[in-house]
């Protein structure tokens, strides 16, 4: 990731997680919520791409509902967390400290 990219980050972006029941609708929620290009591939190898390589992530992370989602989505929702836990282990100065609420 370029230095402008990561001196471009957003403090804070709060993601609802209420509005995703369904896998599909969950990829679509972070591409707009993290802006991700156009051609995301709405699944999380393409989640892991675009939060390690085409966006500059926020520095942090608030995850609006999360006891509720990880019910709703349990697969998912473990999926997320652990991809969101090694980016932070492989790219800490990239990585967005997360929030889960």
């Amino acid at each position: 990731m370029s230095e402008s990219k990561t001196a471009d980050r957003l403090e804070l972006v709060s993601i609802d997680l209420s509005q995703a029941e369904t896998s599909a609708q969950l990829q679509v929620l972070l591409a707009d919520s993290l802006g991700f290009p156009g051609w995301y591939g709405h699944n999380w190898d393409a989640f892991w791409d675009a939060i390690t390589g085409l966006v500059a992530m926020p520095r942090r992370v608030l995850l609006i509902g999360w006891a509720a989602f990880q019910a709703r989505l349990p697969e998912d929702a473990r999926i997320m967390k652990q991809t969101l836990d090694d980016m932070a282990a492989e790219f800490p100065a990239l990585a967005a400290k997360v929030v889960y609420r």
